[in-house]
């Protein structure tokens, strides 16, 4: 693993030289192993490793290239880590969207146009109307995206989009009373609906805010849940003993 690392941090030291630019071919596989003073089985590894990473691209046929190296495709692959993270890491990620989502909120209430308002409109109307949970979690990651996309910063949508995955949301739901869970986020909703419509980026954030904080409260509350279960079940052979 050690030959392998030392092989992913080469490359990448060529693409930080400018050596390998973003959209450039690497060189033949022989080349590039003698160039590097690696073996061809460690460079491979490396290109695996590189390109789950979305720092290089591979075409069939074609070649091995650098990506177009965008900040918000590389961060797609945190998306994965934030899926499977649970406890108290969950927690942390919501943290970090509750620093980051009311300033979003406020800046695109800035933003916001007639049309925008509108769009938003109509997926908070379909919200309303949805059938099942994730019928309701579809508009609500739709809701939020639309209005992160306001600021015009791919990197700060992608940031956000990570944060709250569909994932956690289903997980958040889960361990919830689901209906008075849905019903609040219907208010919330509105309420931030309210201050972009007012234009009020002061009222905007505090409306994010408190949907956030909310949000955390319920996973806080899952968590509990999930914790009071386990230590009933592991109770129960005990007192049977």
């Amino acid at each position: 693993m050690a030959l392998t690392d030392d092989a992913i941090e080469k490359i990448k030291s060529m693409i930080i030289s400018g050596e390998l630019q973003a959209g450039a071919r690497l060189p033949k596989e022989d080349d590039l192993a003698q160039r590097l003073g690696l073996s061809r089985s460690s460079l491979r590894e490396a290109v695996r490793a590189l390109t789950a990473m979305q720092i290089l691209v591979t075409k069939q046929g074609d070649g091995t290239y650098v990506s177009s190296l965008e900040p918000h495709l590389l961060l797609r692959t945190l998306s994965f880590a934030s899926d499977v993270s649970q406890g108290e890491s969950a927690l942390q990620l919501l943290q970090v969207r509750r620093l980051l989502e009311p300033s979003a909120t406020a800046l695109a209430a800035t933003r916001v146009t007639d049309a925008d308002l509108a769009a938003l409109r109509g997926i908070l109307d379909r919200s309303r109307a949805a059938v099942d949970v994730e019928a309701f979690i579809e508009c609500d990651m739709e809701f939020h995206r639309a209005l992160v996309a306001l600021v015009e910063n791919p990197v700060l949508s992608m940031l956000l989009e990570i944060l709250s995955t569909q994932t956690q949301r289903v997980r958040i739901l889960r361990g919830t009373r689901v209906g008075r869970a849905i019903e609040h986020v219907h208010r919330e909703h509105e309420s931030i609906l309210a201050a972009l419509e007012a234009r009020d980026a002061q009222l905007a954030a505090s409306a994010s805010a408190v949907h956030v904080a909310a949000v955390e409260q319920w996973l806080a509350e899952s968590l509990r849940e999930d914790r009071d279960e386990q230590n009933r079940s592991e109770q129960v052979p005990s007192e049977q003993g």
